[in-house]
C-alpha cells in the first residue's frame, strides 16, 4: 500500500493477548495504511470499539482462555460494516465455520503476516480455484476437529465436553492446550 494521509487512514482494532505479537503486527499494519488500536482482551476491545467503531478488526480466537468468537457479534452490533478477520494458532474447521457464520469475513491460521491480513480484508469473494487436499485428514487431526465441534456444541464448557467425549477433564484440557495437529 502506498503512503497514506494520516487523516485518511482506515481504523483497525487488533485484539490479541500476546503483547509482542500485537506490537509487531500492529506496527506492520500501521505501515500498510491502517490507524491501529490494540486491545489485550475482549473488555478493552469493546470499550475501544464503543468509543470509535473500527472499519476493520483482527480478533485472536483464543484470548487468554476466552473465545474471540464472542467478540464478532458484539463488534458487528456496534457497526455492521466492520470487516473482521479471525486470526488463530488453534485453527479448526469448526471454529472457522462458526467465525464466518457469526460475520467474520475471513479466518487465518497463525503465523500470518500483515500482507496476508490486509489481503484477507480485501477478499470479497471465495476462490473456486482454491486447492483441494488430495489426502484425507489424519486420525489425530480428525480427533482435534471432533473435540472442537463438541466443545462448540457445549458452549465452551470443558467439563460438559469431557463428559460427552467420555474422557477425564484434565485429559481434555491437555489436548486443548496443544496446538492442533497439522492436516
Amino acid at each position: 500500500m502506498d503512503a497514506v494521509d494520516p487523516n485518511d487512514r482506515s481504523s483497525l482494532l487488533l485484539v490479541d493477548d500476546d503483547p509482542t505479537f500485537c506490537r509487531v503486527l500492529g506496527l506492520a499494519l500501521s505501515r500498510r495504511g491502517f490507524a491501529v488500536a490494540t486491545a489485550p482482551d475482549s473488555a478493552t476491545a469493546l470499550r475501544l470499539a464503543a468509543a470509535d467503531p473500527p472499519e476493520y478488526a483482527v480478533v485472536d480466537l483464543n484470548l487468554a482462555g476466552d473465545s474471540g468468537l464472542l467478540l464478532i457479534p458484539e463488534l458487528l452490533a456496534l457497526d455492521p460494516a466492520t470487516r473482521i478477520v479471525v486470526l488463530t494458532g488453534y485453527a479448526s474447521i469448526a471454529t472457522a465455520v462458526e467465525a464466518i457464520k457469526l460475520g467474520a469475513v475471513n479466518y487465518l491460521p497463525k503465523p500470518a503476516d500483515a500482507d496476508q491480513v490486509a489481503a484477507a480484508f480485501a477478499a470479497t469473494t471465495g476462490d473456486p480455484a482454491a486447492p483441494v487436499n488430495a489426502r484425507p485428514l489424519s486420525v489425530n487431526r480428525l480427533e482435534w476437529e471432533h473435540i472442537q465441534r463438541v466443545l462448540r456444541d457445549n458452549d465452551g464448557n470443558i467439563s460438559a465436553t469431557a463428559r460427552q467425549l467420555g474422557m477425564h477433564r484434565r485429559t481434555l484440557q491437555r489436548k486443548l492446550a496443544k496446538r492442533p495437529v497439522r492436516s
